[in-house]
């Protein structure tokens, strides 16, 4: 071979390159003759140095190849192991005599469609996958690559081989959840058999078995829960100069003897307890009036029926004042059947909103109490307390800090609005920066009858009157404590979600402003929820689920105290509902929120979605699940999301 690259380098110069004519000089034979003549020797040169070159150029260009098919098979092998992870990670019970086919498959696919059969000229292309006890994924990809230029040298194909692993873990992360536990998560949504409450339960556990199992060794997974309805219960997490030393409520206190005449009865809110009430779009056609000759919608006749049962009834002894019997009758209405909303019409069709309801169940409590008799009356006022034993006189739940009427949320005072403020600390002996407990035992809705009459008045009220109390007519609830972040054994966590109990109106805002206090990692708690290390930095989520729209009612006393006599961000005569100052708050809160790196994710369960809510999470992670299994599939989205996809090698 290499004799005959010499020969055709030695014709191709002689070719191309002047030289003189060899001439006989007479002395000698031929090869003394050529021995003497210098002519051509620049050619044999040359000749003699394109060997060394073409082997410098044919190795440069062969490496070329090699490093591209070794770059292009590394990629491709890459792209095959995340494949077949990702696949493995969206099937929730991975079985690896049934699933490893199909994760390989998809692997496999992946790597055949990023190096392509014949790429590069190379043969023999293979691709093989390993599950690993991690449940990671090995992959090995081998192909071999024929020389080009070198092959006149000699030189043999090569056989390049890449190595690859894709593990679905975490890195040290942080998820905080606002789980709403209003009332009607007792309802059950279409196409479930237990109450949105119960499915929640069970998804929250999946998910953290789930999460548990990216963990990686050296990883720090942590949990905090807050679950909100008109209020929050954090008391247990706040420090002692966190907490005022007394508040005002709006209570009453007693003149007179307090002597007994009488009783008078009320009934509790209605709690929802079980059943389904599905609305729907119901349309008939319009009749027709042969007088006025004129399309007319005939409403459709309700036909909703209810059964009222009594549950229990129970008599205790109260000391009073005023002193006497408290009788608390327990009652149960079952409704079944359907009503139809006013119809619209258009053209002959008539559309109504027909709502549906199986086995609806509502509980209430009618409460007989002893009345005031002559000679003693309620002084309806605010009224200051020494609260300095709140951590065993209230019950954990608490009214906002310092707050302002906000007009114009685009220039917000967080100087002023401390209820906002997700990360400054109270000031010991400043009451605005401070959170004040609630005692819902004393306060009242001044000036409001339990038959749904009155006005609000913050005048002092002298009467014998029982105006409305939002504790025992059930406006004052307080849910399940909230949790920081920790982490949790499976047997810890289990037991403190189903302790959840489900009550009380939509305040979505409280919810947000609590998980993001809870969240922060330079707020209240910046030196439990630091960085762990600057070289592994903490991933932060908060996962916010609700199965409603806001729910506000003036007669509640949540975490503004009764809103209408309080009037810390809101009047009977503000611009703003009280509904959308919540929805404002809310929106505010979550942009706070989101301005610490924290990404939110918004499921709607069992409700629509509305542009509040989509907007806090922002595109890719809001969600709307109908049922159970599409709450669990939205609960599987998160978990892969944040379990961060990545190359171990």
């Amino acid at each position: 071979m290499t004799s005959r690259l010499i020969l055709y380098c030695w014709r191709f110069l002689t070719a191309v390159v002047p030289h003189a004519p060899m001439r006989d000089t007479g002395g000698g034979g031929f090869l003394t003759r050529l021995a003497r003549n210098t002519a051509g020797n620049t050619a044999m040169i040359i000749a003699g140095a394109m060997i060394p070159m073409m082997a410098m150029v044919g190795g440069g260009v062969d490496a070329g190849r090699l490093y591209l098919v070794q770059s292009r098979l590394q990629q491709a092998c890459d792209a095959g192991v995340l494949a077949a992870r990702k696949q493995m990670g969206a099937m929730s019970n991975f079985n690896a005599a049934t699933d490893t086919k199909t994760v390989a498959d998809r692997g496999t696919r992946m790597f055949n469609v990023n190096f392509s059969g014949g790429m590069y000229g190379s043969t023999g292309r293979g691709f093989t996958m390993t599950i690993q006890d991690d449940q990671s994924i090995a992959g090995v990809a081998t192909t071999t690559v024929p020389m080009t230029l070198m092959q006149i040298f000699g030189a043999q194909p090569i056989t390049m081989t890449a190595n690859c692993t894709a593990q679905l873990n975490a890195p040290n992360t942080d998820i905080m959840m606002a789980l709403d536990v209003t009332g009607s998560m007792n309802e059950i949504n279409q196409g479930d058999s237990s109450p949105k409450i119960a499915i929640l339960k069970t998804v929250v556990k999946n998910f953290y078995t789930a999460m548990e199992s990216y963990k990686q060794p050296g990883s720090r997974m942590r949990y905090g829960f807050v679950p909100y309805s008109t209020n929050v219960n954090v008391g247990a997490l706040l420090a002692d100069d966190w907490v005022v030393k007394s508040w005002t409520y709006p209570s009453r206190t007693l003149v007179g003897s307090g002597n007994t005449n009488g009783t008078y009865t009320y009934n509790t809110s209605a709690d929802l307890v079980s059943g389904t009430g599905y609305p729907s779009t119901y349309t008939f056609n319009a009749s027709y009036n042969n007088q006025t000759h004129t399309y007319f919608c005939a409403q459709p006749a309700n036909t909703l029926t209810s059964k009222t049962n009594t549950i229990s009834s129970t008599s205790t002894a109260v000391t009073g004042p005023p002193a006497g019997t408290r009788t608390v009758t327990t009652y149960e209405v079952v409704y079944n059947g359907a009503t139809y909303d006013t119809a619209t019409r258009s053209g002959t069709t008539c559309t109504s909103t027909k709502t549906t309801y199986t086995n609806y169940t509502l509980q209430y409590q009618t409460i007989t109490e002893p009345k005031l008799g002559n000679g003693s009356q309620w002084w309806y006022k605010d009224v200051t307390k020494d609260v300095s034993g709140w951590r065993t006189g209230s019950n954990g739940c608490i009214e906002e800090r310092g707050t302002y009427e906000i007009t114009d949320y685009n220039n917000v005072d967080l100087t002023k609005a401390l209820d906002l403020d997700i990360d400054t600390v109270p000031t010991a002996g400043a009451p605005a920066t401070q959170w004040r407990p609630q005692y819902p035992a004393v306060v009242y809705d001044r000036a409001w009858l339990w038959n749904g009459t009155g006005s609000w008045s913050t005048a002092d009220v002298t009467t014998q009157t029982e105006y409305v109390s939002p504790y025992y007519g059930g406006f004052a609830d307080c849910p399940a404590p909230a949790k920081k972040l920790q982490t949790w054994t499976s047997s810890d966590l289990s037991t403190y979600i189903d302790g959840l109990q489900a009550g009380g109106s939509t305040y979505h805002d409280i919810g947000m402003i609590w998980a993001g206090r809870l969240l922060s990692p330079t707020g209240l708690f910046a030196s439990e929820n630091a960085n762990v290390s600057p070289t592994r930095p903490t991933s932060r989520h908060l996962i916010f689920l609700t199965d409603g729209q806001t729910s506000s009612y003036d007669l509640s006393y949540g975490a503004y105290g009764v809103e209408p006599l309080a009037k810390r961000r809101w009047s009977p005569t503000s611009t703003l509902t009280l509904t959308q100052t919540v929805e404002k708050r809310f929106s505010f809160a979550c942009q706070q929120v989101k301005n610490k790196n924290v990404t939110v994710w918004f499921i709607a369960f069992g409700t629509d979605l509305n542009p509040i809510m989509t907007e806090c999470a922002g595109t890719g992670h809001y969600f709307s699940a109908a049922n159970a299994t599409e709450l669990s599939a939205a609960f599987e989205t998160i978990a892969r999301s944040i379990g961060e996809l990545r190359l171990s090698q």
